[in-house]
């Protein structure tokens, strides 16, 4: 279990990685490989969804369809990178981090209210995933692999900034925008203290 720090990072993440996470990443790379693909082919796929539910929102049809693009080619990335190293894409697993965040979700809401939580779980799983991947590229002793890593942490920084952005731009009340983000972080800090670490996952 990880011990809670007051501490917070520059993307507002309230807990941060325990590093022992990086050492099991280290030591079971084709999992940890094969997890990161199924991620970023969630990514694309989640993107066309919200494409396809908010399609008459136009801002969000301009930026997130090249997001949708750029999910796919890391996806295609993380492929060859199994490939390079004769290693095997595993089956795709339940999210377990994702799953537990989906439950915090508002119920019976307005609609208003589903959208702003739907790009906030975005936005928060991307921080985590930025998070997770400055992790891997200061820890991994194979500097190819922190390099590796680096262009993924930078990518999902931007994107983090996106979902937050169009929370702001789509709702009027700035201040419910706050409120709820800060209660996704503290519920992430609670969920994140309460997860097992594991070395075959991202998140």
């Amino acid at each position: 279990m990880q011990t809670p720090t007051p501490q917070k990072n520059i993307l507002g993440l309230q807990l941060p990685t325990d590093p022992r996470w990086v050492d099991l990443a280290s030591l079971s790379l084709e999992d940890i490989l094969t997890d990161h693909a199924w991620c970023e082919q969630k990514a694309a796929t989640s993107c066309i969804s919200l494409i396809q539910r908010y399609s008459a929102k136009d801002k969000l049809v301009q930026e997130l369809s090249p997001i949708v693009t750029e999910e796919w080619g890391h996806f295609r990335l993380v492929i060859a990178e199994l490939s390079r190293r004769g290693l095997k894409l595993g089956r795709q697993r339940k999210d377990l981090y994702v799953n537990k965040l989906m439950e915090f979700q508002l119920k019976g809401g307005t609609e208003e209210e589903t959208f702003l939580d739907r790009l906030l779980i975005f936005a928060l799983i991307e921080a985590r995933s930025c998070e997770r991947f400055k992790r891997l590229s200061e820890g991994l002793d194979d500097e190819y692999m922190r390099q590796f890593y680096r262009r993924f942490m930078e990518s999902e920084a931007g994107h983090y900034h996106l979902f937050i952005e169009l929370a702001e731009t789509y709702i009027a009340d700035k201040e419910q925008v706050r409120r709820r983000w800060s209660a996704w972080l503290e519920y992430e800090a609670g969920v994140m203290e309460s997860q097992e670490i594991r070395g075959d996952r991202i998140h």
